[in-house]
C-alpha cells in the first residue's frame, strides 16, 4: 500500500495553493489537468530547484504571464530625432 501524499505534494510550490495534481492525489496521470493544458516554460523555470520533478504547480501558476511593456510610464510624444 502506498503512503498518502503529503500536503506539500498537493500544494503548488509557487503560490502554496492546491496544485490539483491527479497523480499526487492517487489518480491516473491521464486525468490530470496538465495533460490537456499547456504549461508555460517561464512558470516551470520558477519552481525551486529542490522541488523540480517532485512537486507540481497549479493551473493558475502554469499560465503564461504577460510581459510588461518596457515603454509603460513613458510619456507619449514625438520620437527623438
Amino acid at each position: 500500500m502506498t503512503a498518502p501524499p503529503t500536503s506539500s505534494a498537493l500544494q503548488c510550490p509557487l503560490c502554496g495553493q492546491a496544485n490539483q495534481c491527479a497523480m499526487a492525489a492517487g489518480q491516473a496521470p491521464e486525468t490530470c489537468w496538465c495533460m490537456a493544458t499547456p504549461v508555460a516554460p517561464e512558470a516551470l523555470a520558477q519552481i525551486p530547484v529542490e522541488a523540480r520533478g517532485k512537486v507540481c504547480i497549479c493551473p493558475l501558476c502554469a499560465q503564461p504571464r504577460p510581459v510588461p511593456d518596457s515603454r509603460e510610464g513613458v510619456a507619449a510624444g514625438p520620437a527623438p530625432i
